[in-house]
């Protein structure tokens, strides 16, 4: 089984820049409605523009550009780099929800919110 995570955001193009950046990657995928970056050997996470979903969805669902903005769930990434990613984020607009720090589960890990509100958590990969 291979994950694809999407994300949907504001501006494909911002997006994608910020998360070239704070993963150190190039995208393995950029046309217009979807970017991909590989996170692992079955783990794409993508890039959607909320006009893309909001078409796909139709009239008959509700629209993530107009539901409500609390956060439902996190991106959880465990890396080596989870320092240099989480500073890089923030030095690109993330905001801290959470520093680096132990966690009771055992991971070392800090908390951003990224430029279209999602968060995402970096934790040291043992």
């Amino acid at each position: 089984m291979k994950t694809h995570l999407i994300l949907y955001v504001f501006d494909q193009f911002s997006s994608t820049q910020f998360y070239h950046a704070v993963l150190a990657q190039d995208p393995t995928l950029n046309v217009p409605g979807m970017t991909e970056f590989t996170l692992g050997e079955d783990c794409i996470l993508g890039l959607m523009p909320l006009r893309e979903i909001a078409r796909l969805l139709g009239d008959a669902e509700i629209r993530p550009d107009e539901a409500d903005v609390a956060p439902r769930a996190e991106l959880y990434l465990r890396t080596p780099d989870a320092v240099g990613c989480f500073e890089r984020a923030l030095a690109l607009g993330a905001r801290e929800l959470s520093p680096m720090l132990p966690r009771d589960w055992g991971d070392v890990a800090g908390y951003v919110r990224d430029p279209d509100g999602h968060v995402v958590a970096f934790a040291m990969l043992d």
